[in-house]
């Protein structure tokens, strides 16, 4: 749920006009007096602030048989907290001018906060119970579960949906990456508050959490505000889940589905995000299918033959898995082309590397845009966030795009070599392709 007045909204806007270069961030490391850390850019220019917690493990920590419990779990903490119904919440969000978002993924929980400093204490007050006093009634369960239900429905006629739960279901099989993290109709309506109150006390933990903050508040303020709005969350809650085994081999998969156009997602092995070579591989992979209309891809499978509007390859680094994968839509006369020409490129970037030139756009491009990420105080709480989740150090910033530009011709086609495998690509084939035949 997204509320805010004009008044958040004018400040919001204004915080953009006034954001921070990334040369300009000085990040201070932050420990309440109840021990809870966080990373604090002070910015008092503009009088609110942008609040981010995160705790690791998100709907992978659902229980057996449970699964979409943490989902639907995260739709009902603005459905009324405390003494508040979900009515008298989002009154009182809207009163003070506050934004609260929450959201789950496969391996964290996000709470963002947006608040005035005027309102600071009412806003971490109201937060709290949100957090701390979530009431789960049976009207708000079921008029959530009735929404999360339709979206599953709505999904299950979603060829790029279809895709992407088979790619994962065939990768990870009963890990919880394996499976939809919203659930499955069944699971979903099966759901009772009981199960509910126990994907709460699994997901919210202070040996999981992480904690931001940007905008008109000092080291002291934000300890205090961390004590108040954290201090009681449990010590510890439900444990992490442990690493997938990638299950898959090189083939097809084929999930016959009446439409004009195949839906491919493709990918295999990946690399760890605290690999060494990460940045090579990241280098590579805008070079190979995250540049666009630059890319190898796009120019070979679009530009050259008109197989596709668009084709794209993205490096995953999840907690517990680590991938690299891609996506196309072409035809159902033509996907088998896109495929070939896919897997040729694969191979052609493995065995020759890139050229000069290709390198060269490359880092222009990833460190010319990567200052404009820091576009506001919630942009800068969100990326420090991130930082501190995938355990980089306060410099990074400083450091990143002199990671970028010392990749060289040969970092590439070493981690090329090793990480590009294109007799590895699985491709899951939603439609009806002409051509193939499924090898699994």
């Amino acid at each position: 749920m997204k509320l805010m007045t004009r008044k958040l909204a004018a400040l919001l806007t204004a915080a953009l006009c006034f954001a921070l270069p990334a040369h300009a961030i000085d990040i201070e490391e932050v420990t309440s007096p109840g021990g809870i850390k966080a990373w604090l850019v002070e910015e008092p220019s503009i009088p609110f602030t942008a609040l981010e917690i995160r705790f690791k493990g998100g709907t992978s920590l659902d229980r057996p048989g449970k699964r979409g419990a943490v989902y639907l779990m995260n739709g009902l903490l603005e459905e009324g907290a405390g003494d508040m119904d979900a009515t008298e919440f989002a009154a009182a969000q809207e009163a003070l001018a506050a934004g609260f978002e929450f959201d789950v993924f496969n391996d964290s929980f996000s709470v963002s906060a947006r608040f005035l400093t005027e309102n600071r204490d009412e806003a971490v007050d109201l937060l709290r119970k949100a957090l701390i006093e979530p009431r789960f009634d049976q009207a708000a369960v079921d008029r959530v579960r009735s929404q999360i239900l339709s979206i599953l429905a709505s999904n299950e006629k979603d060829p790029n949906d279809i895709a992407g739960k088979t790619f994962n279901a065939l990768a990870f099989g009963d890990h919880p990456y394996g499976s939809s993290e919203e659930g499955t109709p069944e699971t979903v309506a099966s759901l009772t508050r009981g199960d509910l109150l126990n994907a709460y006390n699994d997901v919210f933990a202070k040996d999981r959490l992480f904690v931001s903050a940007v905008g008109d508040i000092n080291a002291d303020e934000l300890g205090q505000l961390m004590d108040r709005l954290l201090g009681d969350i449990p010590a510890s809650g439900a444990p992490l889940p442990g690493p997938a085994e990638y299950l898959l081999s090189g083939g097809e998969t084929i999930v016959p589905f009446n439409t004009p156009q195949s839906v491919a997602i493709f990918g295999h092995e990946g690399i760890k995000r605290d690999d060494p070579d990460f940045f090579p591989a990241y280098v590579m992979n805008q070079i190979l299918g995250a540049g666009g209309f630059g890319s190898r891809l796009m120019e070979e499978v679009r530009e050259k033959r008109g197989l596709t509007y668009g084709v794209y390859s993205y490096l995953v680094p999840k907690d517990n898995a680590e991938l690299v994968m891609g996506q196309v839509a072409s035809a159902n006369d033509r996907v088998a082309e896109a495929i070939d020409v896919i897997r040729n490129e694969w191979a052609r970037l493995a065995n020759e590397g890139v050229t000069d030139e290709e390198l060269e756009t490359a880092i222009t491009y990833l460190t010319g845009a990567y200052p404009l990420r820091f576009d506001g105080n919630a942009t800068i709480a969100r990326i420090m966030v991130g930082m501190q989740m995938d355990d980089l150090p306060r410099s990074y910033i400083d450091t990143r795009n002199a990671k970028v530009e010392a990749v060289t011709k040969a970092d590439i086609a070493r981690v090329a070599k090793r990480l590009l495998r294109p007799d590895d690509l699985h491709f899951v084939v939603v439609g009806q392709p002409e051509g193939l035949q499924a090898a699994n």
